[in-house]
């Protein structure tokens, strides 16, 4: 069975990751969809270098040529929620990027709760 790809929804009517490919160009862009349709297929089977635990529930899928990294988190029913993109430049992630993820995880993260009328 595959696994669903959902991303979050913006003031704009699109998805993070919808604005994330739109800004990308396309070798970017073409990673960054042979990245979901991995995650689509594998699900949590796959590890690195492809994909990569970030701690308490967070992962990032990784491009090898490009540096494209989407940030993830699964969710029930063989689900997983893509926070957003970056263009890895440098060795670590900016903590201000880090941070944005992180509030957005915990913002799906408490969704997805009340989703399930857990609260």
């Amino acid at each position: 069975m595959q696994w669903a790809v959902h991303s979050l929804d913006t003031p704009r009517g699109t998805t993070t990751l919808e604005e994330f490919l739109d800004g990308q160009s396309d070798d970017i862009a073409a990673e960054a969809e042979a990245l979901l349709e991995m995650l689509e297929q594998h699900g949590n089977t796959l590890r690195p270098p492809i994909t990569k635990p970030l701690g308490n529930g967070l992962f990032e899928a990784r491009g090898l040529t490009t540096g494209v990294r989407l940030f993830f988190v699964f969710a029930p029913g063989q689900r997983f929620v893509v926070l957003d993109g970056y263009v890895k430049k440098r060795t670590s992630i900016p903590a201000r990027i880090m941070a944005r993820i992180r509030r957005l995880q915990a913002d799906t993260e408490k969704a997805l709760r009340n989703e399930d009328g857990k609260n």
